[in-house]
């Protein structure tokens, strides 16, 4: 039995998967300025993250993002997990980069310089929705081919066997 990845989806795992994780073995340990404005930045998005203090919120933070980056970068985590995984996680992210004034130019999507370091959380949404749909949709496909051709070669035995009982 094979891996639940196929060759196609190595490289937007690993990029997404690296990049993730690094994040989050960076904000391990962060000292309560660092706590703080991560939690004030998420909190004045999301308003329900003010009932958490900074400290567990950077620290539940950084687990996210080390669980989101090993499992794209695990290739034992199907492809739709993994891609589910993502999508949620730079979703939140994205709701950030939307939702927080000044992030973005006045009537637009594009960002400003204030906004262009979130803004750049759209392509991990992307790598995520593709590897959502491959992993689930793209799928089904696969699987009918491969049981068209066990059935062809069942077939090709069954037309040899009854040639030699004729």
């Amino acid at each position: 039995m094979g891996l639940p990845i196929t060759l196609s989806e190595i490289a937007p795992r690993i990029s997404a998967g690296a990049f993730i994780l690094n994040s989050g073995l960076g904000k391990r340990g962060a000292d309560e300025q660092a706590a703080a404005g991560m939690h004030g930045f998420a909190a004045g998005t999301y308003p329900f993250l003010a009932k958490v203090p900074p400290q567990q919120f950077a620290t539940g933070l950084a687990t996210a993002e080390i669980v989101v980056g090993a499992a794209l970068l695990t290739p034992f985590v199907p492809t739709a997990v993994a891609g589910a995984a993502l999508t949620a996680f730079s979703g939140g992210l994205l709701g950030l980069y939307l939702k927080t004034p000044g992030m973005r130019k006045e009537g637009s999507l594009a960002p400003t310089e204030q906004g262009l370091a979130i803004a750049k959380d759209s392509w991990l949404l992307g790598i995520g929705i593709g590897l959502l749909v491959r992993g689930t949709v793209d799928r089904e496909p696969r699987r009918i081919r491969k049981a068209a051709k066990v059935l062809a070669k069942a077939n090709k035995k069954a037309a040899k066997a009854r040639d030699r009982l004729s």
